[in-house]
């Protein structure tokens, strides 16, 4: 016969039953005759918590403030702006401005227009060329082919300042400066950024799925159509998110092969603008807003492609 363990044991009392031992100091606990620590931790998440958003909000403030200020300079008068200094809001709203943009002195359609052609030729050229470029150094087996791309790769260390000068005499030699294709042909048949960036994702692709595409007959042109692409379409849509930002905001290699304004693209006649301009702000902010809209618009709509872009690439 065994004896009771002394730490479960109970003592009554009359009327009431007192528990002694563990139970006891758990039933301290619930009701609150010990201190929770755990209460202390979550209020030092909630500090924590509270000061990164504070944090996030005053970087969003810092982010925003150029484009707002500009916006709201852009819909004053320049009599306002002298009056009553950069930070004072509207009163009343105008669009003199816009309507001197488009249409008055200065036409800002013409940029508008060969600036969204630039794009759309050079967005084209990147996908096509770089697709192909980027399987045949991933899928492709031909002699030489790691070394080639390593060299092709090396060319991203060499900054884009050191070609403009060779670029400018074969173009000019050419006879296309001051042309559109003078613009677009150093760009439009894909750049090594976008063949590493398309050949390390190609790479991931299962070999089985390439091999059943082969055995169904289809060649190397339709196994990309119909196989690749489609499986590729995060890393192109980040691809093309990077072509536009960064041919939309393209400013040097225009203002270099282009001499009349007859192929000026938005940077280059917003920079002339402020030349011109340079004491009419709220026109310059106008060119500046006109500049800055369609990539905010584009943010909007490819919000979850730009967002993928900044989580594969690193850039912003």
């Amino acid at each position: 016969m065994t004896s009771p363990d002394p730490s479960t044991a109970t003592t009554a009392t009359p009327g009431t039953a007192r528990l002694s031992g563990p139970v006891a100091a758990g039933d301290a606990t619930r009701t609150g005759g010990a201190p929770r620590p755990q209460v202390r931790g979550s209020g030092r998440r909630l500090v924590a918590n509270a000061m990164t958003y504070v944090l996030l909000l005053l970087g969003a403030v810092v982010t925003l403030a150029p484009f707002l200020l500009s916006v709201l300079t852009s819909v004053r008068s320049a009599k306002q702006f002298a009056t009553g200094g950069p930070l004072a809001l509207p009163n009343p709203v105008t669009s003199a401005n816009y309507a001197e943009l488009f249409g008055g002195r200065y036409d800002f359609i013409p940029p508008l227009v060969i600036t969204v052609q630039v794009v759309l030729v050079v967005l084209v050229g990147q996908l096509v060329f770089s697709v192909l470029a980027a399987y045949a150094f991933a899928r492709v087996r031909f002699p030489g082919r790691e070394g080639l791309f390593w060299v092709y790769l090396a060319t991203l260390m060499v900054p884009q300042v050191v070609t403009l000068i060779p670029l400018y005499t074969m173009l000019s030699t050419a006879g296309l400066r001051d042309t559109f294709w003078g613009i677009v042909l150093p760009f439009v048949f894909g750049s090594p950024y976008a063949i590493f960036l398309l050949r390390e994702y190609f790479r991931g692709i299962p070999e089985d799925v390439l091999s059943a595409a082969k055995l169904d007959g289809a060649g190397t042109l339709r196994t990309i159509w119909y196989v690749v692409v489609p499986m590729s379409r995060p890393i192109l849509a980040t691809l093309a998110i990077i072509t536009v930002v960064s041919h939309w905001n393209n400013f040097l290699w225009p203002l270099i092969i282009t001499s009349s304004t007859k192929w000026q693209v938005l940077t280059v006649a917003t920079a002339n603008l402020q030349s011109q301009y340079s004491g009419n702000w709220t026109l310059v902010t106008a060119a500046t807003t006109v500049a800055m809209a369609p990539l905010l618009v584009v943010y909007l709509v490819f919000q979850r492609h730009v967002v993928r872009s900044i989580s594969l690439t690193g850039l912003r």
